[in-house]
C-alpha cells in the first residue's frame, strides 16, 4: 500500500503530479494565511513562503543568481519591497554592486492601478464629486511608481495641474511589511559583519523615509519650504511645483504642472536654445543654498526630477525624499565639500572620521592617502572616463577598510554631486562641478553665511 502523508487540509499520494501538489500546497498556504486576523502575521507567512520559494528556485536553477532571485522575490512581495529594491539600486556603496545593478530593474516595473481607484480616492478625500473640482482628468497616468501614480488634470478655472494619488491600501501593507523587515534586520545584525553593514540602521532609515512619503501633506510642505527659500535668496528662476493646499490630503497631492524638458534631454534642450551650463549652475547654487544655509535639500535629483521649464526657470520635482541636517552635521558636510573641492585630503580624512566614527582608532594619514586615490579622478580636469557606478563604492570601501561607518545622509549628498557632474558631461563638457571657481566661490560664500548665522 502506498504511503499517504497527511498535512493540514492536504492528502499526498505518490502518484500525484508535482505541479498539482504545488498548486494544492499553495492553496493550503493561502487559506492558512487568510485565517490570521492580523495583517502582520499574514505578511510574515507570505514573506516566508516567497523567500522559501526563492531559495528553491536558486537551488534548482544554476542561472538564477542571488541578485536575480531576490529581485524577483521583492517584485512578488509588492510595493514596499519594490521601494526597498529602488533604495538598493540607488545606494551604491551600501550594498554589493551586483545587487545595485540588478535592482535597477525595479525602477520601471511598477504597473499602474485602475483609474476607478483614482476616482474613488478623489471622491473620498475631497468629499465631493470630482466634476465639481476638475474640468478634466486624464485616465492614463503620466507615471506609475511604488507608492503612487500621477495623472494630468485641469481645474475648473482652466489651470493645468497634476494629481498624485496613493496606491489603495498601501499604508496598511507598508506597516505590516515594516514589522517583518525590522525583525529580519535584527536577525542579520547577529551575523558576523552584519552590524558593519548596519542592517538595522538601513531599515530604520527606510522606515523613516517611507513613512514620510506616505503622507503627501509633508511633500506639499517640502515644496512650499523650497519655494520660500528660493524667494528668500532671490532665486526667481528656480522653483518647485506649487501645491494646491485645499486639494491635498494624506493620500492625495494636487500641484502645479510643469512644462519643459528633463535636464538630460539634450536634443530638445538644444532645439529650445537652452544655455545648459547656466541652467546647471543655477540649479546647483539653489541646491547648495538649501543644504548649507538651511540644512534642507532635495535628496533625489535624478534627471526625471530636474527640468528646464518653458518659461526659462529651473524646476525641481518630487520632494518625497529630502535630507535634513542639524547644525553639527551640516557643518561636517560643508567642511567635507570644501576639503574635497580644494583637494585637502588630510582635512577630508578628519571630517570623514568624525562623521563615521566607531570605537576603532583611525590612522588619519593612511586614510588621507587612500582617499586621495579614491577621489583624485573626480578632481581631474578630464572626467570623461569616470565610471560613476564605481565612485561611491570606492569611497565606502575606503571608509570600511578604516573602520568607519558612513551615515546614509552623507552618501545621499555624494550621490547628488555625482548626478550634477553627470549632467555637466551632457550640458557643459568643460565644466568640472567639483572644482569650478564659480561653484567653489559660491559654496564658500554660503558656508560663511551659514556660520555667521549660527554664531
Amino acid at each position: 500500500m502506498p504511503l499517504t502523508v497527511f498535512t493540514p487540509g492536504l492528502i499526498y499520494h505518490p502518484a500525484m503530479n508535482s505541479s498539482v501538489l504545488a498548486a494544492l500546497v499553495g492553496l493550503g498556504i493561502v487559506l492558512l494565511v487568510a485565517s490570521f486576523p492580523s495583517r502582520t502575521l499574514r505578511r510574515i507567512l507570505v514573506t516566508t513562503w516567497v523567500v522559501l520559494t526563492a531559495i528553491a528556485r536558486r537551488l534548482g536553477d544554476p542561472d538564477a543568481t542571488g541578485p536575480i532571485v531576490i529581485r524577483r522575490a521583492f517584485e512578488e512581495l509588492g510595493p514596499t519591497y519594490i521601494k526597498l529594491g529602488q533604495l538598493v539600486a540607488s545606494s551604491q556603496g551600501l550594498f554589493p554592486e551586483r545587487y545595485c545593478l540588478e535592482f535597477h530593474k525595479c525602477l520601471d516595473r511598477v504597473p499602474p492601478f485602475d483609474f476607478a481607484d483614482v476616482e474613488r480616492i478623489l471622491s473620498e478625500d475631497l468629499e465631493k464629486d470630482t466634476s465639481k473640482t476638475f474640468e478634466s482628468i486624464d485616465a492614463k497616468p503620466l507615471a506609475s511608481a511604488s507608492i503612487a501614480q500621477v495623472h494630468a488634470a485641469k481645474l475648473l478655472d482652466g489651470k493645468d495641474v497634476v494629481i498624485k494619488v496613493q496606491r489603495p491600501g498601501i499604508a496598511d501593507l507598508v506597516e505590516a511589511d515594516l514589522h517583518v523587515l525590522k525583525f529580519m534586520a535584527r536577525i542579520m545584525s547577529m551575523v558576523p559583519l552584519g552590524d558593519l553593514a548596519n542592517p538595522r540602521g538601513i531599515v530604520e532609515d527606510f522606515e523613516s523615509n517611507i513613512r514620510e512619503e506616505l503622507d503627501f501633506r509633508r511633500e506639499a510642505a517640502n515644496m512650499t519650504e523650497f519655494n520660500r527659500i528660493m524667494v528668500e535668496h532671490d532665486q526667481v528662476k528656480v522653483s518647485a511645483p506649487k501645491p494646491v493646499d485645499a486639494l491635498t490630503t494624506r493620500r492625495l497631492l494636487v500641484m502645479e504642472r510643469f512644462f519643459g524638458h528633463r535636464v538630460d534631454d539634450v536634443e530638445n534642450l538644444r532645439a529650445s536654445n537652452v544655455d545648459g551650463e547656466a541652467t546647471l549652475l543655477l540649479g546647483m547654487r539653489a541646491w547648495f543654498q538649501c543644504m548649507i544655509i538651511h540644512g534642507f535639500f532635495h535628496g533625489d535629483v535624478h534627471a526625471g526630477n530636474l527640468m528646464t521649464l518653458a518659461d526659462g526657470r529651473v524646476g525641481f520635482l518630487d520632494f518625497g525624499i529630502v535630507g535634513r541636517f542639524g547644525r553639527e552635521r551640516r557643518e561636517q558636510v560643508t567642511d567635507y565639500l570644501l576639503a574635497f573641492s580644494t583637494a585637502d585630503f588630510k582635512k577630508l580624512a578628519e571630517v570623514m572620521a568624525t562623521m563615521g566614527a566607531t570605537d576603532q582608532k583611525v590612522d588619519l594619514d593612511a586614510l588621507a592617502k587612500d582617499l586621495e586615490i579614491a577621489y583624485e579622478p573626480m578632481l581631474e580636469n578630464e572626467l570623461a572616463a569616470i565610471k560613476y557606478a564605481d565612485v561611491i563604492p570606492a569611497i565606502m570601501r575606503t571608509a570600511i577598510r578604516h573602520g568607519l561607518r558612513m551615515p546614509r545622509d552623507f552618501v545621499l549628498v555624494v550621490k547628488q554631486m555625482l548626478y550634477f557632474d553627470r549632467y555637466a558631461k551632457i550640458l557643459a563638457p568643460n565644466l568640472n562641478v567639483f572644482r569650478d571657481p564659480r561653484i567653489v566661490t559660491a559654496l564658500m560664500s554660503d558656508v560663511m553665511q551659514a556660520r555667521m548665522q549660527a554664531a
